[in-house]
């Protein structure tokens, strides 16, 4: 097998706040195009950052979503979330929240009552993964996952995978996809080494979460950056310079057209005219 080709390394873009509790650097689509990472549609990364306690808990009130998944990871920090099917819970480091608006509902995200009265430091990343058209319009749902519940598998030389979604080494992440999705934590302590086969048509990208990695023997990547590849070759091989924890993201895209406007994404304009209106006429349900 070849090595996969590298594209680009991708600095973080200024932050902005999603709400008051999210301070994000969004990689798709403001650097990246949607299409270009489908199905992963876009990244929002929540870098390092320290809130001071508050007794009002930061985040973002009800607001809908259609036609696709929202996935937030957890590294430090705890949010609560609530949406208008019954789902909802408590993520902290390391947990997973794997949300399928598909047909459409409300949701609310705010850091955690007692996590806010303490403050500390926040890291989070959200992805929004895209549906196939005919999986658009399904029953929404919520995955809550557990860092307990996520196989660990130790790497030869120091450092393990944790499995979100998607297979390594015959271990299978506990997340459930509607396309073939890879979604793994790689923790190396400096010097260890990761290699993984991903096939060439797979979009495929890592986000450095801590300390830093070479990729491919000659890229150095720092703190924060995104590494994009291009869809040819299929070997992975990533070393760590100092102690390093990677996001890697890899699906194979969806290929139907996008039809992306604030909430909603469908294939279509006159879909999301049928979104916005669903919403206006209170079909989401109802979220305080």
């Amino acid at each position: 097998m070849s090595i996969k080709v590298l594209s680009r390394v991708l600095p973080p873009s200024p932050p902005h706040f999603v709400g008051d509790g999210f301070r994000v650097h969004n990689f798709i689509p403001s650097s990246l195009p949607m299409q270009r990472m489908d199905p992963f549609i876009m990244l929002d990364y929540n870098s390092k950052f320290y809130f001071p306690p508050t007794e009002t808990p930061r985040g973002v009130g009800a607001h809908p979503h259609r036609g696709f998944e929202t996935v937030t990871i957890a590294y430090k920090g705890r949010v609560a979330h609530t949406d208008s099917h019954g789902g909802g819970g408590v993520i902290g480091e390391g947990d997973v929240q794997w949300m399928t608006a598909a047909s459409g509902l409300l949701h609310k995200e705010f850091h955690e009552a007692d996590w806010a009265r303490q403050g500390g430091e926040f890291q989070m990343v959200q992805l929004w993964v895209n549906l196939p058209a005919q999986d658009k319009k399904s029953k929404p749902k919520y995955q809550a996952i557990a860092h307990k519940d996520m196989p660990q598998i130790p790497l030869d030389g120091g450092g393990m995978v944790e499995l979100i979604a998607g297979e390594y080494q015959r271990e299978k992440g506990p997340a459930t996809t509607f396309t073939p999705i890879q979604l793994w934590n790689v923790r190396l302590p400096a010097g260890a080494r990761f290699e993984a086969s991903l096939p060439a048509s797979f979009n495929t990208a890592l986000l450095v979460i801590e300390g830093s990695i070479v990729v491919n023997q000659d890229a150095h990547v720092p703190t924060d950056h995104l590494v994009l590849f291009r869809n040819e070759g299929e070997e992975v091989h990533i070393e760590a310079s100092s102690d390093a924890l990677v996001l890697l993201l890899s699906g194979q895209p969806i290929g139907e057209p996008i039809a992306a406007r604030g909430p909603f994404v469908m294939n279509s304009p006159e879909e999301l005219l049928q979104a916005y209106e669903d919403f206006q006429s209170g079909a989401y349900g109802y979220l305080d």
